[in-house]
């Protein structure tokens, strides 16, 4: 095993990102070193790079939260894992013994524990994993599409479960926001209310056409028209029954506010920073949360219908070299699925 690795790094805010070469972690106890088959480039950390979100604990910094990989080395107390080993890494890691950890709920514990966070992510050819127990084995899935899976497959999967208990046949449920999470909530709606009408939502025409492919019933482009008029007109004058905003912004909140029935549920994912103001006129019994992340355990659905074909990413493979360009890109929208480092 190498002494040192290839990472890209975070050495100062609103810069791009440098390949460094740093050294390579060694495990102890529980840990486990897992080599990088992928690592997903995720939109939050570009709000992280631009100092939006001030979490980051140092710079250099190595981030990169959506990992999978295979085993390359274990300290003395793993156990169910060896050298050569597929795995796919959750990404909620925290140390705090709270009741959400206890109740298997680690992703709500502390978020400066996270992987590509708090501590240094999968934008390496290495990554410390501090325990066996936050490995999942991928059983036929390769690294390069599991990664994303840990996060953009994993966030609108919890987010979509929200929904389950308010929907009934023949109910609307609504995707706003159709990048890289918003096309797993496609998927995720579509096979999980087979008896809805799924309806998407986007400015982008290309992300629309991907979701009609993913099995978006309709489509929605709000550049061109009304969306909360158009749901209206779908549902005779009722609403959508429920709609999860992988956006954020005031607009697509406040469309969310607007388009939602009786007794709905509006879950909203997107860190796009927007609010909305929130009134007695809405009458309607209708309930508004958000969503975070996701647990252990629905991860292990996520891989489970993966392994299906329900989950299916749309991956861009890039190198260490092309990072700040896939950046660039995904800050202006130009990523139609996910885009993975491949180191």
């Amino acid at each position: 095993m190498p002494k040192t690795m290839r990472a890209a790094q975070l050495v100062a805010y609103n810069q791009p990102l440098e390949i460094r070469e740093v050294e390579v972690p060694q495990p102890q106890g529980e840990a486990v070193l897992v080599k990088i088959g992928g690592s997903g480039l995720c939109h939050s950390d570009l709000h992280l790079m631009h100092a939006e979100i001030p979490m980051l604990p140092y710079l250099p910094f190595t981030m990169g939260h959506e990992n999978a990989g295979w085993v390359e080395a274990v300290g003395e107390q793993v156990q169910g894992f060896a050298p050569g080993d597929p795995v796919a890494v959750f990404g909620g890691w925290s140390t705090k013994p709270d009741r959400f950890t206890w109740l298997g709920e680690e992703q709500l514990t502390d978020v400066t524990k996270w992987v590509g966070i708090g501590q240094p992510g999968g934008y390496a050819e290495y990554l410390l994993v501090p325990t066996y127990r936050y490995l999942l084995p991928l059983e036929g899935l390769q690294p390069v599409e599991a990664a994303p899976l840990t996060d953009a497959g994993l966030t609108p999967y919890r987010a979509l479960k929200k929904l389950l208990p308010d929907l009934y046949p023949g109910s609307t449920v609504v995707i706003i926001g159709v990048g890289g999470l918003g096309q797993f909530g496609v998927q995720y709606a579509r096979a999980l209310t087979p008896s809805c009408t799924v309806v998407a939502i986007d400015v982008d025409e290309n992300k629309l056409r991907i979701a009609r492919d993913l099995g978006a019933d309709e489509t929605i482009n709000s550049r061109q028209a009304d969306p909360v008029e158009r749901i209206k007109a779908m549902t005779g004058g009722e609403g959508a029954q429920g709609i999860v905003d992988f956006v954020g912004a005031d607009t697509t909140m406040q469309q969310a506010y607007q388009m939602a029935g009786r007794q709905a549920k509006v879950v909203f994912v997107g860190l796009a920073g927007g609010s909305f103001p929130f009134g007695t006129r809405l009458l309607n019994e209708a309930t508004f949360t958000t969503s975070s992340w996701g647990t252990l355990a629905e991860l292990s659905e996520v891989l489970a219908l993966a392994r299906k074909g329900v989950a299916k990413p749309h991956i861009q493979r890039v190198r260490f070299e092309e990072m700040n360009q896939a950046f660039e890109d995904l800050a202006h929208g130009r990523i139609e699925g996910r885009a993975v480092l491949v180191p």
